[in-house]
C-alpha cells in the first residue's frame, strides 16, 4: 500500500509466522523435556532452523518459501561454522541467551539436521498457500 500501512495479506503472513515461532519454541521445549540424547539434540537443531525461518518470514513476509528457508539454513550454518572459533564459546560462557542462540561447540552432524529443518519449513510454507 502506498500510505505505508501493512497490506492485509502480509499481516496474516506475519501472524502465521509469529504463531509458528511460538509453536516451534514450544516444540523444542517439549522435545527437551520428553527426549534425551541424539533425538533431543538433533530435533533441537532442526527446530532451530525452523524458528529462524519463521523469524525470516516475520521480518520479510513477502519472501518466497525457498528464499526464507535458504536464508534460515544459511544463518544456521553460519552460526555452526562460527563455533569453529572461540567467540561463541566465550560469549556462551557468560550468557544464557548467547548459549541458546550461538551454542559453543561445532558439531558436523548439526549441518545435516539444519537442512532437515529448512526442508520442513520450506514444505510448510509451500503448502500454506500464496504469500503476502
Amino acid at each position: 500500500m502506498r500510505d505505508g500501512r501493512t497490506a492485509p495479506g502480509r499481516g496474516r503472513v506475519r501472524a502465521f509466522a509469529a504463531v509458528a515461532a511460538v509453536v516451534t519454541v514450544a516444540a523444542g521445549l517439549a522435545v527437551r523435556a520428553e527426549a534425551d540424547g541424539a533425538v533431543a539434540k538433533y530435533a533441537g537443531s532442526a527446530l532451530y532452523t525452523v524458528l529462524l525461518c519463521a523469524l525470516v518470514v516475520l521480518c520479510a513476509p513477502r519472501a518466497r518459501p525457498l528464499t526464507a528457508a535458504a536464508t534460515a539454513l544459511a544463518l544456521s550454518w553460519a552460526v555452526e561454522f562460527a563455533q569453529l572459533t572461540d567467540v561463541p564459546a566465550r560469549l556462551s560462557a557468560d550468557s544464557t541467551a548467547a548459549r541458546l542462540v550461538l551454542g559453543s561447540t561445532f558439531n558436523a552432524p548439526d549441518l545435516f539436521w539444519y537442512a532437515v529443518g529448512a526442508a520442513g519449513a520450506w514444505t510448510v510454507l509451500r503448502v500454506s498457500g500464496p504469500r503476502g
